[in-house]
């Protein structure tokens, strides 16, 4: 699947009306963040969009977050993650790119927090109640996911 993974973290991630009025600057960027292809190219549009329009406002870095987890996710064959204050689960497709002794680890370590919901989905119950939480918790389940190398 070319269009990758699905990261919903139900936060603010855009790029504020204030901080960028331009709408056509504004729908160029998020065309930009949207086909970086890593980290570092992301990483170089945030410097460029600090540059040319000041330091940003918590938004618009939950949208470089929210992109930098796509990116990440979608290499580790996750079709989606999705995230709320209670938690929430990581959706696979098929034939992940995730070492299963991971998600076994997970799952023993904190039966409480992780289960399996059918084949392809894990399940977490975490405390998230705010943007920070999620995003933290989103960046470490990849980790944890991550194959060995």
């Amino acid at each position: 699947e070319a269009r990758g993974a699905e990261v919903e973290l139900r936060i603010p991630a855009l790029i504020p009306d204030d901080y960028l009025p331009d709408v056509h600057t504004r729908l160029t960027l998020y065309k930009r963040i949207s086909s970086a292809r890593d980290s570092d190219e992301l990483r170089e549009l945030q410097v460029e969009m600090i540059d040319r329009f000041g330091l940003l406002p918590d938004p618009a870095k939950y949208m470089f977050a929210v992109a930098e987890l796509k990116l990440r996710a979608t290499a580790l064959g996750i079709r989606k993650l999705d995230l709320g204050e209670t938690g929430g689960r990581v959706h696979f497709i098929e034939k992940p790119n995730v070492d299963p002794m991971a998600i076994i680890r997970l799952i023993q370590g904190q039966p409480k927090l992780y289960k399996m919901e059918g084949p392809d989905k894990l399940r977490m119950a975490l405390d998230l109640p705010d943007a920070p939480s999620r995003v933290l918790a989103a960046k470490g389940i990849l980790t944890a996911l991550q194959p060995a190398a």
